[in-house]
């Protein structure tokens, strides 16, 4: 339920009803304007009816929410959410993810292979452009033959990579007992396959990190927007929605991106939406077109894949980027941000 305060309601007046409001077991998510403030009521607000409240000389309007979605609804929150990362070695890298401003790009391998590796393709990223440094330690698999990744390893090699370079990191975070591991990585990324693994998403809720939540393989939108109310149900409010991609009927290429989604979301939700091209095609020619095509449409953000040596990648090397590919990606997307005002 949205309760809309009266403009000038008293402080006092509005702490009184806040706490009536919590002892009838409601938890309470304000958000304040410069001319309005909103109360979202959460929890089971079936008890309560919308003229109870109106009968409170400062309460303006009162009405149930219909989505099943409450945190993640524009509706309860109606300023779009900015999730500021930024490197703790060089406060210029990193990024306002959400502020309409910034396009912001977030590029590695799609595996940490070894230092040598992950080091000199962080190095060509940041000179591109890129404000974030992707790369998975622990990999999702369809084959359990598949390189699985370094796992523990691959992450400290990430944070050595980091170190060099000043990037952000944003990695996969797989399993509920793998978050003591995850501490002090800037961006956790919870993958498609995990979308609905429901007790891991109430686990990373409890956390202080960003959470990039990837769409479902045959998710709807719906489903995936429930998944991110998992996370700010149990308390992180920082989470940024990934289009990746959804199986569809046809296979000429390795998922169908669903670029509608983008203003969709923006309309439904207040929360960030980033676009990986390289998961949604599988294809290297056609990352650059997807991802101007997602820049265009409003996206806040990109994931994409660069490798070095992407023949000899121990994963999804065939949609993976080359540092010169992606050099001539970031000078394309800069132009394409650049007629909407944004920096890329």
């Amino acid at each position: 339920m949205i309760v809309v305060l009266k403009n000038g309601a008293e402080k006092q007046k509005v702490d009184e009803l806040k706490a009536k409001l919590k002892s009838r077991g409601l938890d309470i998510h304000e958000s304040k304007g410069a001319d309005v403030t909103i109360l979202g009521l959460i929890g089971d607000t079936s008890r309560i009816t919308p003229e109870e409240l109106l009968a409170n000389e400062i309460v303006e309007s009162a009405q149930r929410v219909k989505a099943p979605y409450k945190q993640a609804s524009r509706s309860f929150h109606p300023k779009d959410t900015v999730i500021s990362v930024k490197s703790a070695a060089d406060g210029n890298l990193g990024a306002d993810i959400g502020d309409g401003k910034t396009c912001a790009i977030m590029a590695g391998p799609c595996s940490v292979e070894t230092e040598e590796q992950i080091i000199e393709v962080a190095k060509a990223v940041k000179a591109s452009g890129a404000r974030f440094l992707r790369g998975g330690a622990f990999k999702p698999r369809t084959s359990p033959y598949s390189f699985q990744g370094l796992g523990a390893e691959g992450l400290e090699l990430l944070k050595i990579a980091r170190k060099e370079t000043g990037l952000p990191i944003v990695t996969e975070l797989m399993a509920i007992n793998q978050i003591p591991l995850f501490e002090d990585v800037d961006i956790i990324q919870i993958g498609a396959r995990n979308m609905q693994n429901f007790d891991l998403l109430k686990e990373v809720g409890k956390l202080k990190n960003p959470i990039l939540l990837k769409r479902g393989l045959s998710a709807t939108v719906k489903e995936f927007l429930m998944s991110a109310e998992y996370i700010m149900a149990s308390g992180n409010e920082n989470v940024i929605l990934c289009e990746r991609g959804i199986r569809t009927f046809d296979n000429y290429t390795r998922n169908c991106l669903d670029l509608s989604i983008v203003p969709y979301l923006k309309k439904e939700t207040h929360l960030p939406v980033i676009i990986d091209p390289s998961h949604a095609c599988g294809i290297r020619w056609m990352v650059p077109t997807l991802a101007k095509a997602a820049v265009a449409v409003g996206a806040d953000g990109l994931i994409i894949e660069v490798h070095n040596n992407p023949e000899k990648a121990l994963c999804d090397g065939e949609q993976s980027l080359t540092p010169s590919q992606f050099d001539d990606l970031m000078k394309l997307l800069r132009k394409y941000a650049a007629v909407e005002g944004r920096n890329c």
